[in-house]
């Protein structure tokens, strides 16, 4: 059981929350090179700046040296302890931004993606040792610094910044985008890939109940444990919205999530509805929407949310169903989470975020 629940952490939280799973806030090195060819003669660079009191690493793709300014996009890591390509220890291949950064050049798109607090090159910094003392504001602060630096870049198009947040990074694109992550260069387009779209702590709570449903189901554990579980979850969330605090000795592994490491985390990025900052935006702003029917984190219903949400401002929205995708954006209508698996990633997604960056020019 405790193995479940740290994949559903994996799966929706921040790599500060995930001490319980890990034993401590993951570092290690990404496996993006230096300054390296890309394809079609593009380059990948090895970039960092500072950001939230500590030296942040990236990659930064952008077209040979002399060539024309182009659009550029911030791509900004999901869940979990994800590094820049959108990896993690458990998963160190998955490759969803690697790729979505290989597809946005292919369109003539650069792009900047960064190893958030906890997570490759960039490590702990001065957070090692005291992961509770991580809330939301470091991770803005360096969504807002990558972005900032994105932008000074000289071959760069100022007036067409596309945010791209997969998971929870949409989050981050959402704070960025309606200014309250801080000042930040302007933002002309979003792309929110298989997005939170729910406050945090209910998602949670959804996947964490399905498990157990399936679970139950399979007869891995009695109806009355899973009841045990539920209500402790329900208990425990109820505590932390009101008080900030998480009780110990959870049953089931729920300890694991829902720790007193991550109670600070949790608490402060739970306050955010994500269809709240939806409809915050500036009139007219494009945003693409993605879900699919075989992601088992974010559902369709829950992206909905956004696409309704979206209507108020208005915004032009471009929502993507895909089917047969996984939560990774890679085709694999299993509903698993053999998220290493060589599986190619999704073709329709692909030309969807084609259309949306041409029409961004």
């Amino acid at each position: 059981m405790k193995r479940v629940v740290c994949l559903l952490a994996a799966a929706v939280l921040s790599g500060a929350v995930l001490a319980g799973c890990t034993g401590k806030v993951p570092g290690g090195a990404s496996h993006t090179a230096a300054s390296r060819p890309a394809a079609s003669g593009w380059v990948e660079q090895e970039v960092s700046f500072q950001a939230g009191g500590m030296t942040v690493y990236a990659t930064y793709r952008h077209p040979p040296s002399g060539s024309p300014p182009v659009s550029a996009a911030l791509l900004i890591a999901g869940s979990g302890p994800t590094d820049r390509d959108g990896n993690d220890r458990q998963y160190p291949y998955m490759d969803t931004l690697r790729t979505v950064a290989g597809w946005l050049s292919d369109d003539g798109v650069a792009s900047l993606r960064y190893d958030k607090l906890g997570t490759g090159r960039t490590g702990a910094g001065p957070y090692a040792g005291q992961p509770a003392a991580i809330g939301v504001d470091v991770f803005e602060q360096q969504a807002a610094g990558a972005l900032t630096f994105l932008a000074a870049q000289p071959g760069v198009r100022r007036d067409r910044l596309t945010v791209a947040g997969h998971s929870e990074g949409a989050l981050y694109a959402l704070l960025l985008a309606t200014g309250a992550a801080g000042p930040v260069p302007p933002i002309h387009a979003l792309a929110l890939l298989e997005p939170l779209s729910r406050r945090l702590l209910d998602t949670i709570a959804q996947q964490i109940d399905e498990r157990l449903t399936a679970q139950q189901q399979a007869g891995q554990i009695t109806p009355e444990q899973a009841q045990q579980i539920r209500d402790a979850m329900s208990s425990a969330i109820a505590q932390l919205r009101a008080t900030g605090t998480v009780p110990a000795n959870l049953p089931g592994g729920l300890s694991t999530l829902l720790s007193p490491v991550g109670a600070k985390y949790l608490g402060e990025i739970d306050r955010f509805d994500p269809a709240d900052l939806v409809t915050q935006l500036p009139v007219r702003t494009p945003v693409l929407l993605s879900c699919s029917d075989a992601d088992i984190q974010i559902s369709c219903t829950d992206v909905d949310r956004l696409v309704t949400a979206a209507a108020k401002p208005p915004l032009d929205a471009d929502p993507v169903r895909l089917a047969g995708v996984d939560h990774i954006l890679k085709e694999d209508a299993s509903r698993g989470i053999d998220y290493d698996q060589p599986l190619p990633f999704s073709h329709a997604l692909q030309q969807a975020l084609r259309s949306f960056v041409a029409a961004q020019r």
